[in-house]
């Protein structure tokens, strides 16, 4: 998530860098050729361009409207996981109690539970948040040529490693007892796995008298939402937008950058003459960086679990999640927020 108000020049031209180069070269030579011609079916009337623009206008801002409405949901999700897991805290805590057992047990016992509960929920966290990273073929980590090495640059600029694999698997080691953390971690859905163990102690603690029936369906309930809020996660990591909208746009858009010197050389000739012909070269390559980067806004923006800089905060939501579980838990000792790097918030 990028957090500063606005952007820096440097960073728009290391984002977009090459369309412009590319939009200048392809105006100036256009443009030297109408010069040094003058052949006449290299010059056309605007209208039918303008149509062609508006067309491409509308179906790039229906393409970045549906992104933007992946990236919004996405957030969404994660800002009610941030209250459910509060709600799980407060209430693994309330709840898990002698009022109804048989056997009391001790102060210490009782927060054992709540440790063992809370924590397991912290690993669930850090392990969604490793899962939705999992790249899919359509992101842009697995492209060709350049576009995958400049995602791989901008993971490293913007601090995707700060939990990679390892350190999340370290992580969950710390919060999982030895036995659980070796059998969830080699199922094939460990966030899935951890949420079932959660339910199975449930079911325990209330055999054993330690829930009552109706705290037992709340926090179980509980369950059920981060159940939903993981099915919704998965479902836009695992759903692309429709590849006819992504793709079509791209292509809409690289016809018309093609078709706009014809209509704009016209203009500048016919009000500025031979000598300002040349000045169609910046307009044109203006114009068409205008297109271009509309495309690519939505286009970096449609895959909110990508690792990049559009992407939801996710480490950034799960630290401060982990920080409020051990805050209620008393320890001594909380974790620090996770930091910006370069104007990105991981």
């Amino acid at each position: 998530m990028f957090i500063n108000k606005n952007f820096k020049v440097r960073g728009l031209l290391a984002f977009s860098g090459k369309q412009i180069i590319i939009l200048l070269l392809w105006s100036s030579c256009f443009v030297a050729l109408y010069h040094f011609t003058q052949w006449p079916w290299l010059s056309v009337p605007w209208l039918p361009i303008s149509v062609i623009g508006t067309a491409v206008a509308f179906y790039v801002g229906f393409k970045n409207n549906q992104a933007y409405d992946r990236l919004w949901e996405a957030r969404k999700i994660w800002g009610a996981i941030v209250n459910s897991s509060r709600s799980w805290g407060s209430m693994t805590r309330a709840f898990i109690n002698n009022n109804h057992s048989e056997v009391e047990l001790s102060q210490y016992d009782l927060k054992q539970h709540h440790i063992r509960m809370i924590y397991r929920h912290i690993a669930w966290l850090y392990q969604l948040r490793e899962q939705l990273l999992e790249p899919t073929p359509w992101e842009h980590i697995n492209q060709n040529g350049r576009i995958r090495r400049r995602t791989e640059a901008s993971r490293r600029v913007f601090g995707l490693g700060l939990i990679d694999e390892g350190e999340t698997k370290d992580k969950l080691r710390t919060l999982l007892d030895g036995e659980e953390h070796f059998d969830v971690c080699n199922r094939k859905n460990t966030a899935t796995q951890l949420l079932d163990r959660q339910a199975q102690d449930l079911a325990e603690l209330h055999q054993a008298g330690l829930i009552d029936n109706f705290r037992h369906m709340e926090l179980q309930k509980c369950l059920n939402d981060f159940y939903t809020h993981q099915g919704k996660c998965e479902r836009i990591k695992k759903f692309p937008l429709p590849r006819q909208y992504a793709n079509m746009s791209l292509v809409f858009v690289s016809i018309f950058i093609f078709l706009l010197p014809f209509g704009v050389v016209n203009i500048f000739t016919e009000d500025l003459g031979q000598v300002g012909l040349w000045a169609a070269i910046p307009f044109t390559a203006l114009i068409g960086w205008v297109y271009m980067m509309m495309e690519m806004v939505g286009d970096y923006s449609e895959n909110p679990f990508e690792g990049l800089g559009n992407d939801i905060p996710m480490l950034s939501l799960c630290r401060t999640i982990e920080i409020d579980l051990r805050d209620m838990l008393d320890e001594p000792e909380l974790p620090k927020p996770v930091p910006s790097k370069n104007g990105v918030l991981m």
